[in-house]
C-alpha cells in the first residue's frame, strides 16, 4: 500500500500581523451582558400579570395567544412583533405608551447601573 502525503497547509507569509489591534490585555473584557429589549418587555409584562393576579392562560386568552407563546414572551425567548406587545398590553389593561415607558425606564436604570450615559427619550423612541 502506499504512503498518501499530508495535506498542504496553508502559508500564511504573506498576510502581514495586525499591528493596529490593541495587546490582548488591553482589549475590553465584559463580564456581563446589557440585557435584551426583549427580555426586559417580558419581565414587565409578567411583572403586571402577576400584579393582576392572573393565571398565563387568562391572560393568553384575552390576548388571543398561546400560553406557551406568553410563557415565551415572559421568559425573553421570544421576539413578540408590536403588535403582540399591545395585544398583550392590552390584555392586561395597559397602555402601550405605558408599557413601553416602563421599560425604558428599567432600561436607564440598568444602563445606569454600567455607569454608561443615557437618554430616556432614545429608548422610548428606539421602542
Amino acid at each position: 500500500m502506499a504512503e498518501t502525503a499530508p495535506p498542504p497547509q496553508p502559508v500564511h507569509d504573506d498576510v502581514p500581523p495586525d499591528t493596529d489591534a490593541p495587546p490582548q490585555s488591553a482589549r475590553p473584557t465584559w463580564t456581563r451582558r446589557e440585557p435584551l429589549w426583549r427580555h426586559l418587555v417580558g419581565e414587565r409584562l409578567r411583572q403586571l400579570r402577576h400584579e393582576r393576579g392572573e393565571t398565563l392562560d387568562r391572560t393568553a386568552r384575552r390576548a388571543g395567544i398561546s400560553p406557551q407563546y406568553l410563557s415565551e414572551i415572559e421568559r425573553g425567548v421570544k421576539e413578540p412583533s408590536s403588535e403582540m406587545i399591545a395585544a398583550i398590553a392590552g390584555a392586561l389593561d395597559i397602555t402601550l405608551v405605558d408599557l413601553v415607558s416602563a421599560v425604558a425606564d428599567r432600561l436607564v436604570t440598568v444602563q445606569g447601573a454600567w455607569g454608561q450615559p443615557t437618554c430616556r427619550a432614545a429608548f422610548a423612541l428606539a421602542a
